[in-house]
């Protein structure tokens, strides 16, 4: 079975000109020149201090000679002007688009026709994405449903789990997800993501709960140890599942939130990263 729905708090910006490659290149946490058709990448875009500002799926549209960055709608108006204060000479262009965001998981995928499409790197059961100029085709999922997917598996979505520049790439698991690359070269905020992972100066990460018998509740309530110690705070959720920001040495240790007890369900690739953070 398989489960298709619009990513309605998703837009799309344009990257267009001769130096869009070598310009977002130098801009981003990520190897944008690994952005190739069928193969879309995850990125971030910090302060100088190396403090999340947005992140972004980047696909290549060569048709065009473009680049498509699948980002929050909200944010489109902020990130194209922040980015648009480093282009000095270089040829660039990023504009806001009509194309809508659409997403797929389960078995079978079959991307819509026409559509701009790779599978969402993250993780292997992610699903695909899908960038659509066209209207959207039918959905048999609601953005929930995918919420529910998205928790379970434990990844981030933007701003409803990263705080502007305030957010460490790693404290939200952008290295264990593929959101960094450490070969690349220089790019903006490099310097302090580059120390915290050589390091391993992590003193928190973003951990998937549940809360067994009730919905969990607003995001930012604390998440405390029995003995009354803060251990964290909730990020996104929806129902029974979540994401919480939570420093290492708490996780296995018993948690509540709102006086009910919660379930941190580490999955292996976040285990490994808190083993060298902090013995379990």
């Amino acid at each position: 079975m398989s489960y298709t729905t619009l990513l309605d708090r998703r837009g799309v910006i344009a990257v267009e000109g001769s130096d869009r490659v070598r310009f977002l290149q130098g801009m981003v946490s990520n190897d944008v020149t690994t952005a190739l058709p069928g193969t879309a990448v995850w990125t971030a875009f910090l302060t100088p201090q190396g403090r999340w500002l947005a992140d972004f799926f980047v696909f290549a549209d060569t048709e065009q000679e473009r680049l498509l960055l699948d980002c929050e709608q909200e944010h489109i108006p902020d990130l194209i002007k922040r980015l648009s204060r480093f282009r000095l000479r270089a040829d660039v262009r990023l504009t806001e688009t009509s194309m809508s965001v659409l997403t797929s998981w389960g078995d079978n995928l079959s991307p819509p026709a026409g559509s701009i499409h790779a599978p969402d790197p993250r993780h292997p059961l992610a699903g695909q994405r899908y960038l659509l100029a066209s209207s959207p085709p039918e959905v048999n999922a609601t953005p929930d449903d995918y919420d529910l997917h998205r928790l379970a598996l434990g990844l981030p979505d933007g701003s409803r789990d990263c705080e502007a520049e305030k957010t460490l790439l790693l404290e939200a698991n952008f290295d264990v997800l593929n959101g960094i690359s450490w070969t690349k070269g220089c790019y903006m905020g490099q310097e302090l993501t580059a120390r915290t992972h050589y390091r391993g100066l992590v003193k928190r990460r973003l951990v998937p709960i549940a809360l067994a018998e009730h919905p969990l509740p607003a995001r930012g309530t604390p998440i405390l140890t029995e003995d009354g110690k803060e251990a964290g705070e909730l990020r996104s959720s929806c129902n029974h599942i979540g994401l919480a920001m939570l420093r290492p040495e708490y996780v296995e240790q018993p948690l509540l939130c709102n006086e009910h007890a919660i379930e941190t369900r580490i999955p292996d690739w976040l285990m490994t990263a808190l083993k060298k953070e902090k013995p379990l």
